[in-house]
């Protein structure tokens, strides 16, 4: 039994480093963007919640307000 585990293992590492590097870009991507935009909240949960990306991408391009260089929200719907 053991012997069937660790063969199944090393035939599929290769998933489980796809899933480290996916995740830690989305998460340093998230993080960064929370950060910029002063979500403390945002920025603790994407420190103690790992989603494999989900969360940190549903940020990014739902939950996350669109800033200009000073930090400040843009009205999106006047441009």
């Amino acid at each position: 039994m053991d012997n069937n585990f660790v063969a199944y293992f090393t035939d599929f590492v290769w998933v489980l480093v796809l899933a480290v590097v996916w995740s830690a870009v989305w998460k340093a991507l998230a993080l960064w963007k929370s950060a910029r935009n002063n979500n403390l909240g945002w920025f603790v949960v994407f420190c103690m919640v790992n989603t494999l990306g989900i969360l940190e991408i549903l940020y990014i391009y739902v939950f996350s307000k669109k800033c200009n260089n000073n930090n400040q929200p843009v009205n999106i719907e006047n441009k």
